[in-house]
């Protein structure tokens, strides 16, 4: 058998299979020795499993008639699932949900064996996610903490927003749908009573946000997740591009090879990647990273944009 856990777990099924069963043959079912299924019985009675043993020729260990079991019993696996979890939902969510998560794993701490918190422990040390954000989001805890509410109550708040693309500030009331936590930044989707539609905020742009008494009813039909879909769906794209690197910078290209790309290795030891892109300037500024290891080979948009960008980085010098 795998681990501790899935040995006890294991024990508890067979016992509640059988009426009685001798550590002779569970030591045999868990390829164990019987002195090792006479501590993990231990075990199964700290954790308040009802288990009790009958001596003789016709003894063996038996559980409570009626007893099945508990739910807060785990495999290895299943707990350092639920710890790793709760250290996610601390850096993703910050002062949320911070106090609850630490609460989950004081309660998993005071049930489980000492034997399986220590494989979680070093589960915890070997598997860890950090740098979920873009950068530091506790300036605006209290935003994404006052938010999750309103999402929760169906009140509707008051946001004065710095609108980027427009380069200014509003005021506007919104029925906040739903946070959505995307590409290492938080966002709130829900309808906005100035635009009389949908929209999406930043929340890191959000400069001020007040909680109305006034509630609404979200659609039921309104699905968050098909939203953003729609919402982030890239234009469709016009351009084809070509680029040619020489070898120098072929290893990098191919270590950054994504799937969007068609990569073509080439004899003398260069790569040609093709894309499509709704627009030029982030293909423009990818070619002219690579200097002049890089030739753009169509479309020629492309092309007269990296020797004008070239030529104006040159003038600057000059």
């Amino acid at each position: 058998m795998g681990n501790v856990a899935t040995r006890l777990i294991s024990i508890i099924f067979i016992l509640q299979s059988k009426p009685s069963v001798k550590a002779a043959e569970l030591a045999a079912e868990l390829g164990v020795s019987e002195r090792t299924i006479h501590r993990y019985m231990g075990m199964l009675d700290e954790l308040g499993i009802p288990i009790y043993s009958e001596r003789g020729p016709y003894g063996g260990f038996s559980l409570v008639k009626g007893y099945k079991l508990p739910p807060l019993i785990f495999t290895a696996e299943e707990a350092t699932v639920l710890y790793l979890g709760a250290n996610l939902i601390k850096e993703v969510w910050g002062k949320s949900y911070r106090d609850a998560a630490r609460s989950a794993t004081a309660k998993l701490d005071n049930v489980l064996p000492d034997e399986l918190l220590q494989e979680v422990s070093r589960a915890q040390e070997a598997l860890v996610v950090t740098g979920l954000h873009r950068f530091d989001y506790s300036p605006w805890e209290h935003f994404i903490d006052e938010l999750r509410r309103c999402v929760e109550d169906r009140r509707r708040v008051r946001l004065v927003y710095y609108a980027f693309s427009r380069r200014e500030t509003t005021e506007r009331e919104v029925d906040p749908y739903a946070l959505v936590h995307q590409w290492g930044l938080w966002y709130l989707v829900g309808h906005c009573h100035l635009r009389g539609e949908m929209r999406t905020f930043r929340v890191d742009r959000i400069q001020a946000l007040t909680p109305l008494e006034t509630t609404f009813v979200r659609p039921a039909d309104f699905s968050v997740t098909e939203y953003m879909a729609q919402s982030f769906k890239p234009p469709e794209p016009v351009y084809e591009i070509e680029v040619r690197f020489d070898p120098p910078a072929a290893l990098f290209i191919k270590e950054e090879h994504a799937h969007w790309q068609h990569l073509t290795e080439n004899p003398d030891g260069s790569v040609t990647i093709t894309f499509m892109s709704s627009e030029l300037d982030w293909p423009s500024s990818f070619v002219l990273r690579y200097g002049e290891a890089a030739t753009v080979i169509r479309p020629p948009e492309l092309v007269e944009k990296v020797k004008a960008t070239a030529q104006a980085i040159v003038a600057r010098y000059d």
